[in-house]
């Protein structure tokens, strides 16, 4: 808002405005009893209720001033005392509560409007309201009446009727029947809808003016009808404090503890995130996908959790503003909805509502036997090539890609769940393009990606083909975060946009360690042993069965090796050893290459550890000079002073 400004000044009003109505409130609550000072007090009986235009409206008859204990059922009304036509905000008519012959006491400064051409007088600014229930009789029906539904007439008033256009909707003109809404906790899960009052509620189509009319307290009237864009799951505060025991995978608790999570989008172009029910992992995510994106779903008995803007909430905008234009054109409010009046050009949404379900009331109705929505856009699947050459920052991008190499970031104060993981991926235009373009690009995976089971396990054993959904792209890197989600199988909606994504054929192709290598890379190196670093060499027996290198002495035979996670004997075990080497590159001829080469992964270098783990006696002078093949390595550190590149032999997947 404009510092000074308009806008700003009513803020500052209504804000005040709401604090003192909510003070007086509790002043009354606190008193238990209705204020004593009745000057001024206009004393209603309502007799009937409607609702039009988000305003609850009471035909009441003003009561004379009545007895303190007066209650509801036994006010006296004379003949000549006049009606009114009460206007009640929805902030207090949810707070009132209230039914036809209930007593209401309103309290300055309420205000009379007197109309041309109308008898009946109008009651506004209503906010210092509070209904009348002093009687033990009327305090009964008061709790007998709460377990009831009631009925409240809504009159449907069109803009095309208020200002006498020609193209006047006939259904608005329709009594007011169809509009009934029931005020009633909603359908519980296990209720057919079909049979339940709910299901006959009005259905709206626009998720805006569902906030609007029923507020923040919850949707206990009415349903809204959207489409569901996207199915993901968001972290829980109660995974983050989960821990790696034993031998489970470093992947193997990400998807625990996460949270369904639709993003829906209504007839205008509206979106909205729907927080629903907490789930103990991520491993229904790509049931929940396959089933419910695309199709149209009815949400009842929600409330808002927050309203969010661009900068509070990066990754949503960026995931909505993927989805912005519409394939189809939307509604427009305020116009006519006729199809050759709807545009697409618009701007996308500037805030998002976050809507959550109510405690014990989820109620999120998908027709998964409808046909997919013609407003729903599906990933556009593209090229890594494709990708890379992106102008922009925290671009939203989808694609193919086979998993090489995984490794988790080595920052040892975070708890290893939270730490980021470095998939190294690549597909066929990457290993098919030309020489500037990088064979394997490395995929951040932030602690906030909610990883499915399958997919850690899948991802700790063997080089899988992965989908990576609505991955971000900025300042020349692939992330995954909050509403990423990763797939093994391929879904059939997706489009490729023309894109190459042919699997791979031939063995995959690193990039050779040159100039342009950076840190946290893979690559392929080869060059001359020039040197040995006998200090760091050394040797451990693991088991052969898990791979733990942990091993004890048998308690019972001292001479023979223990595995407590197996709890066997270890007969054979496997030595892993580690060692040093620098190697001299023509590719990188100015800079010391140093190779960590260890758990027995170089055949090529075997020889050459056996000579210098080996209990006989070696001379190191032996090995230096000769030429070692192309390693698969991971880049350590890249440095310029001194000029040195750190690298470890690894074993793609």
């Amino acid at each position: 808002l404009c510092r000074g400004g308009l806008a700003e000044r009513l803020c500052r009003l209504q804000n005040r405005e709401r604090s003192a109505i909510n003070f007086w409130r509790h002043q009354c609550i606190s008193d238990a009893k209705i204020p004593s000072d009745k000057t001024g007090v206009l004393i209603v009986k309502i007799l009937e209720m409607f609702e039009e235009c988000t305003i609850q409206v009471a035909i009441c008859q003003q009561l004379e001033q009545s007895p303190a204990m007066l209650s509801s059922e036994d006010a006296v009304i004379s003949a000549g005392e006049p009606i009114l036509k009460v206007l009640f905000a929805r902030e207090t008519a949810a707070h009132l509560k209230s039914r036809p012959q209930d007593v209401i006491h309103i309290y300055p400064p309420w205000q009379k409007l007197l109309l041309r051409n109308a008898d009946v007088p109008v009651i506004m600014n209503t906010y210092f309201s509070q209904k009348v229930l002093l009687s033990e009789h009327s305090e009964t029906r008061e709790k007998t009446c709460s377990l009831t539904k009631m009925l409240i007439k809504k009159n449907i008033i069109s803009l095309a009727q208020t200002f006498k256009l020609d193209d006047l909707d006939d259904e608005l003109h329709q009594e007011s029947s169809d509009h009934q809404v029931a005020c009633a906790p909603q359908i519980p899960d296990n209720c057919d809808s079909k049979q339940h009052p709910l299901a006959q509620s009005a259905v709206n189509d626009s998720l805006l003016e569902m906030v609007e009319s029923q507020g923040a307290v919850g949707w206990r009237e009415v349903q809204v009808r959207v489409i569901i864009q996207r199915v993901y799951c968001l972290p829980a505060r109660e995974g983050y404090r989960s821990h790696v025991q034993g031998n489970k995978p470093l992947l193997s608790n990400r998807g625990l503890f996460c949270r369904l999570c639709l993003l829906v989008q209504d007839a205008y172009g509206m979106f909205s995130e729907v927080q629903l029910q907490s789930l103990s992992s991520a491993d229904d995510i790509e049931h929940y996908c396959r089933r419910w994106e695309g199709k149209f779903c009815c949400l009842a008995g929600m409330k808002i959790l927050q309203r969010t803007t661009r900068g509070r909430a990066l990754g949503l905008f960026s995931l909505i503003e993927s989805l912005w234009p519409p394939v189809v054109p939307v509604k427009v409010p305020g116009q006519s909805q006729d199809s050759e009046m709807m545009t697409s050009d618009l701007p996308p949404p500037s805030f998002c509502y976050i809507l959550t379900v109510q405690s014990g009331e989820i109620h999120v109705e998908v027709d998964e036997e409808e046909q997919i929505s013609n407003l729903y856009q599906p990933p556009a699947v593209r090229g890594l090539k494709e990708i890379l050459q992106i102008n922009g920052c925290n671009v939203r991008c989808s694609f193919w890609a086979q998993v090489l190499y995984l490794r988790l970031q080595t920052k040892y104060s975070v708890p290893i769940n939270q730490r980021e993981i470095l998939l190294f991926v690549t597909d066929s235009t990457l290993q098919n393009g030309v020489h500037m373009i990088p064979k394997v690009v490395a995929v951040s995976v932030a602690a906030s990606c909610v990883l499915s089971m399958e997919v850690t396990e899948a991802l700790s054993v063997v080089s899988r083909l992965v989908f990576f959904k609505d991955a971000l792209w900025g300042n020349g890197r692939i992330i995954c975060v909050e509403r990423t989600v990763l797939l093994l199988q391929k879904p059939l909606l997706y489009s490729a946009a023309g894109a190459d994504l042919s699997e791979l054929t031939g063995p995959v192709r690193l990039d050779e360690l040159d100039s342009t290598t950076q840190a946290n890379s893979i690559c392929a190196v080869k060059g001359t042993v020039i040197g040995v670093n006998e200090s760091t060499a050394f040797s451990w027996p693991t088991c052969d069965r898990c791979g733990n290198g942990k091993l004890e002495l048998c308690p019972q035979d001292r001479e023979v090796l223990y595995c407590n996670r197996c709890s066997e004997v270890v007969i054979s075990p496997v030595l892993k050893m580690q060692l040093e080497v620098f190697l001299s590159c023509p590719s990188r001829s100015q800079s010391t290459v140093k190779v960590k080469v260890w758990h027995k992964m170089s055949f090529r270098l075997f020889v050459l550890i056996n000579m210098l783990l080996s209990l006989q006696s070696y001379e190191v002078q032996s090995v230096l000079g000769k030429e070692v093949g192309l390693l698969n390595c991971y880049v350590h550190s890249v440095t310029s002073h001194p000029n040195c590149v750190a690298l470890e032999e690894i074993v793609l997947l």
